[in-house]
């Protein structure tokens, strides 16, 4: 699995989509830039141990880039997770899916603007049918629906810390070649670092965590799969077939996030859905068939 880009991006899909999921439903319970803090300081202790043995050989590419590695973490870890939260606090879960339709765009945008960056007709092609496919699910087939669409400060933060990523996809680029786990440590402490001063100063406002079994659930969740698990195979999928044509794997996030709701709330699957995720799977086709030229 560590060398198929499709399956290490459809995982990573996965997991973000649980944590739009699990993000709405810690709303109220957990402080957002706490939950930021806790999201990467958890992953640093749990992957540090397996990246110890690397880091003593990795540490002189580490320290001669650090300025890369310093602007991959605070656009990829720190800002993308803080922004992230707290525009989860105000969203709805229609702007949400809509908004992450973006994200494939602005990294293409943001690859040509930095890199000048070359894109493929296959590739325009699979973004336009993927996007088409979002607007088929969360239109429930019904585009009227759209016209219905508003945007509030949530979906403003929420577009905001696509951006970010889409900065850190597309700057992954400059990544120096150190092993996976090492990359991850420094991703994590470098979000450590950003967020917790923040965080201590979010905590002096009087917003903290409420000792519920959703806030423990919630921080165990965020801080495994959507930090360590998805991180750790967006970074390889990237590596390995570059940010404009995994981009469009975001796109599966709106199916997972239906299957969830179908298998875990007992909601009905639609003839929308299929039409939707046809079309989703074969933009993502599309668009991972071809390297850019």
């Amino acid at each position: 699995m560590r060398n198929n880009p499709f399956l290490l991006l459809a995982l990573a899909g996965l997991c973000w989509s649980g944590n739009h999921l699990v993000g709405r439903a810690m709303a109220g319970e957990v402080p957002p830039i706490g939950a930021s803090t806790l999201r990467w300081l958890v992953p640093l202790a749990l992957v540090l141990p397996l990246a110890r043995p690397h880091l003593a050989r990795d540490w002189p590419e580490i320290r001669k880039h650090w300025p890369a590695l310093l602007w991959l973490g605070m656009t990829g870890g720190a800002m993308f997770s803080i922004l992230q939260f707290v525009g989860l606090r105000y969203t709805t879960a229609l702007n949400v899916s809509v908004l992450n339709s973006l994200v494939p765009v602005l990294i293409i945008a943001v690859g040509t603007l930095m890199f000048r960056d070359r894109i493929t007709g296959f590739q325009i092609a699979g973004i336009i049918t993927s996007s088409l496919g979002v607007l088929v699910v969360i239109s429930r087939g019904q585009f009227d629906t759209l016209r219905q669409f508003a945007f509030n400060w949530g979906d403003l933060l929420t577009v905001l810390s696509m951006l970010f990523f889409s900065v850190y996809a597309a700057c992954l680029r400059l990544r120096p070649r150190i092993n996976g786990w090492s990359f991850l440590v420094v991703l994590a402490a470098i979000s450590v670092v950003v967020t917790l001063p923040l965080a201590i100063a979010e905590a002096y406002t009087g917003t903290t965590f409420k000792a519920t079994w959703l806030t423990f659930g919630s921080l165990a969740y965020v801080s495994i799969f959507p930090s360590v698990v998805a991180y750790a195979a967006w970074n390889r999928g990237v590596e390995l077939i570059g940010a404009n044509r995994a981009g469009p794997f975001l796109h599966l996030v709106p199916i997972y996030t239906a299957i969830l709701a179908t298998t875990l709330l007992g909601e009905p699957l639609a003839l929308f859905h299929i039409v939707g995720f046809g079309l989703i799977l074969s933009g993502v086709w599309l668009a991972s068939v071809r390297k850019p030229v």
